[in-house]
């Protein structure tokens, strides 16, 4: 693959697996036809494992619209993130414009894309979180030299999309695994079940991710794993996420929160790794 950068995230992204990547990657096989991440996220795993034919999806459409325009546009992306200013004064500006559905709308992929880099370099901590209208409510972040125009980063990304088969989809997580042939691999990531409830956070969609969802999903690795299909997924080590999946492998992990709206959700955590394969 040509770009000059390593590939790694462009994104900010609460949840994602950087620092758990050398537990990750050991258990992906290499034997599949597709890989496939329903969860994509901040696309960490994806990234290391490189595959040449991959799906990837979010139910956050601005994620999603972010990568169609590395795809199809980045020169354009980089030139309007070069027009940012790191000031309070353009962060409440440009996180304002959301409010208007309509005039929202009517912005070009490129600026909505550049919107969304640039609020997520400089918002606090981190943290994409919208309320329940899908306005995203997090406030500014005061960091001096934020890295707002990854040159490097986005072309290696966009090379990365141009040069492989990658299938880039926003909706919901099982009409993705519904299409996949019987030879894939399925990574998935989903919002974390909360450790406590004070410390939920389900906002990266205006719909969030409950209980109700957790269930629907284990129902979705059931049905591939009826189907021969392999699964690894992440998530809290609660004891409702190892009740659902009672019946699969279930590895723990220490893992290191470091995006978070309360600082009493950061630091060291145990996680799962559940998968429905054994390791060769």
């Amino acid at each position: 693959m040509s770009g000059s950068a390593p590939l790694a995230p462009i994104v900010k992204w609460a949840g994602g697996k950087r620092q758990l990547l050398s537990d990750i990657i050991p258990l992906i096989p290499h034997d599949y036809s597709v890989y496939c991440e329903p969860f994509v996220g901040g696309a960490a795993v994806l990234l290391k494992v490189v595959p040449e034919k991959a799906v990837i999806n979010d139910a956050n459409d601005g994620l999603i619209e972010l990568y169609r325009v590395v795809r199809d546009s980045v020169e354009d992306l980089i030139a309007d993130l070069k027009t940012h200013e790191n000031t309070k004064e353009h962060y409440y500006d440009l996180r304002a414009l959301d409010r208007d559905e309509d005039a929202f709308s009517e912005l070009d992929p490129i600026k909505r894309a550049s919107r969304f880099v640039f609020l997520n370099k400089t918002c606090y901590n981190g943290l994409f979180r919208v309320n329940t209208a899908g306005q995203f409510n997090v406030p500014f972040g005061s960091y001096k030299n934020p890295n707002i125009v990854n040159e490097d980063g986005l072309r290696a990304l966009s090379a990365y999309f141009n040069e492989n088969d990658v299938s880039i989809n926003c909706g919901d997580f099982a009409k993705v695994l519904d299409s996949l042939p019987d030879d894939a691999f399925v990574y998935l990531d989903p919002p974390y079940d909360p450790l406590s409830t004070s410390a939920s956070f389900t906002g990266y969609t205006a719909g969030g991710f409950d209980r109700v969802q957790q269930i629907r999903l284990r129902e979705a690795c059931d049905k591939l794993n009826s189907r021969g299909i392999r699964f690894l997924l992440s998530n809290s080590d609660t004891s409702f996420i190892r009740e659902q999946y009672g019946n699969y492998a279930i590895d723990t992990v220490l893992a290191n929160r470091h995006v978070n709206s309360r600082a009493d959700g950061r630091g060291s955590v145990n996680e799962v790794l559940v998968r429905n394969f054994e390791i060769s």
